[in-house]
């Protein structure tokens, strides 16, 4: 991304001034964020860089988007990639039912009116714009976006090539209109799970991150900020059963979405401790594929609890 360096400059006016400040930010919209996350986010804000962020599923990459922009107080522009995503569904298209109702009643009106149109059929009002052209406006007081490109591994090589154009110069070409640019670059946030390789050439143009499973502490951490009704016990051994979990040769690990799940389920149940029963019955919240469950209940979710209750007495007793 080319970015001149009186843009930098405006930009971090209205920017953390420290890595201890971002910390902080997050923490305001409960997201517990490690020392290295902080600091990749605040060199890519404070170097006007995309940052790219990879990891499985359920690990809280697109919440970091989500919850920077609230921090930030901008706009959350988010683009969900899938399968066959397109030009016309991530940057624009134009309203052609719109253009052709105006071309109708400019037949009724004479030649002044068709040349009128003819001018006009192809101006900003029938313009429709999609994420990444929503992308370059900037809000009234001249922040720009937070633009979330999220789960670019489910697009194909194609868009990803276009893409990389956009990144590079913050600029979209409409042949119609001509080259619409951003006056002030958005922050952007791209996310993956690794489901394919991103070309490195998009790598180059972006920060790096791999948001990782939490450890216990920051895990606990987390499900503190996000439900504190939650009793301290049961969150120790919620926690607890989790991260033993995550030892296990499962085909989809349980991610932090799937901790704070079950925590609020078992909130719903009334539990305040862990039993094999409950355990067993709510498998479906922490596992979605029946071979990671069947794997797990019965008993081996009654060793893993007994054994991660043995550990917490011992802990508790120190």
């Amino acid at each position: 991304m080319r970015m001149q360096s009186t843009n930098v400059l405006s930009m971090t006016n209205s920017l953390p001034a420290s890595i201890d400040e971002i910390q902080e930010l997050l923490a305001e919209g409960r997201y517990v964020a490690d020392r290295s996350l902080a600091t990749v986010l605040f060199l890519a804000l404070r170097m006007g860089r995309p940052l790219f962020l990879e990891g499985e599923a359920g690990v809280g990459k697109t919440e970091i988007a989500k919850v920077l922009a609230d921090a930030l107080g901008r706009r959350l522009i988010r683009l969900q990639c899938y399968e066959g995503l397109d030009v016309a569904s991530a940057v624009y298209e134009w309203n052609y039912s719109a253009q052709m109702i105006e071309i109708r009643l400019a037949e009724l009106g004479g030649a002044a009116e068709r040349e009128r149109v003819g001018r006009d059929v192809f101006s900003d009002r029938f313009l429709i714009k999609r994420p990444l052209l929503q992308a370059l406006e900037s809000d009234e007081d001249g922040a720009a976006p937070v633009l979330l490109i999220d789960e670019l591994d489910r697009t194909d090589e194609a868009f990803e090539a276009f893409l990389l154009e956009v990144l590079s110069d913050f600029q979209v070409t409409v042949p119609e209109i001509g080259t619409i640019s951003a006056a002030q670059p958005p922050v952007v946030i791209i996310t993956s799970n690794r489901t394919r390789e991103i070309h490195d050439a998009l790598k180059r143009r972006c920060l790096y991150h791999w948001v990782d499973y939490p450890d216990a502490a920051r895990e606990l951490a987390i499900l503190r900020a996000r439900l504190p009704e939650a009793p301290e016990d049961l969150s120790r051994e919620i926690v607890a059963f989790v991260q033993a979990l995550r030892g296990e040769d499962l085909f989809k690990l349980p991610g932090v979405a799937e901790t704070l799940d079950w925590a609020g389920a078992l909130g719903e149940l009334d539990r305040i401790v862990l039993d094999p029963e409950t355990v067993n019955d709510t498998l479906g919240v922490l596992l979605k594929y029946q071979d990671d469950i069947a794997k797990i209940e019965g008993s081996t979710a009654k060793r893993l609890l007994d054994e991660i209750k043995a550990d917490l007495a011992v802990a508790a007793a120190q």
